[in-house]
């Protein structure tokens, strides 16, 4: 079985405001330092070391990818990581990667590349998942309660046992993942991620528990928490 991981990582972090980062020409998300390495080599890190990865891709704005590709060489990791230039969204980003997977490449997992906390289980046993039933996510149930509104008036309160917050990786079959991707082209479907997708062309989709530590650094806040984990990690027993 071979593996290959795309990782998105073309945005422009709206949301990590330079003014709230502290600096007028802060670095995007991706390229924030946690222990003085940017968070997307940290993700990197955790799929190289994944023995079931066979290659790591990068979906990147073509004027970072110069920087990463130096990042990478100094790196030298011990599989194939390679970069290609991303698109104007999520979607046309993870395409791209897909149209540059190795040509026998049986599984494709998407994976946020500011999410550097995926424990190293959960990557495994989603694979594992996704290349028995075709499709597989991480996803935690949400501790909330989670209403319905309309018009900011409350409509009605959703059951949590019945509902998911989508996390990442997001693991399919090749040939799902494809066929997804060629029928939102054809209809022309933006969707929010990989899976809503694959649900569109009736595929089930199996949830792996996911965990809260897998957190997405979007915001300036999440900062301190992910230098948090980073030292966690640093004194766990191996």
């Amino acid at each position: 079985m071979k593996v290959a991981v795309i990782l998105p990582a073309a945005g422009l972090g709206t949301r990590m405001k330079p003014s709230d980062a502290g600096s007028p020409a802060a670095p995007r998300k991706q390229f924030l330092l946690l222990d003085g390495v940017p968070v997307v080599v940290h993700t990197i890190r955790k799929f190289v070391a994944c023995p079931l990865v066979s290659e790591v891709i990068l979906a990147l704005r073509p004027e970072d990818r110069p920087k990463v590709d130096e990042l990478i060489a100094a790196e030298s990791f011990s599989k194939p990581v390679r970069t290609v230039d991303g698109g104007d969204s999520r979607q046309a980003s993870v395409e791209n990667g897909l149209a540059a997977v190795a040509p026998d490449t049986d599984i494709v997992a998407v994976h946020d590349a500011v999410r550097p906390f995926i424990d190293p289980e959960t990557i495994e046993e989603t694979i594992r998942s996704a290349a028995e039933t075709g499709a597989a996510i991480v996803g935690i149930i949400p501790v909330d309660t989670v209403k319905q509104i309309h018009l900011h008036k409350i409509t009605g309160t959703l059951n949590r046992d019945r509902l998911v917050l989508a996390q990442t990786p997001q693991v399919f079959h090749i040939d799902i993942l494809r066929r997804a991707y060629d029928q939102a082209r054809q209809d022309g479907f933006t969707g929010s991620d990989e899976s809503s997708l694959v649900e569109r062309i009736e595929v089930e989709v199996t949830v792996v528990a996911g965990s809260d530590r897998n957190i997405k650094i979007t915001r300036p806040s999440d900062i301190d928490l992910a230098q948090l984990f980073l030292r966690e990690e640093k004194e766990r027993p191996r």
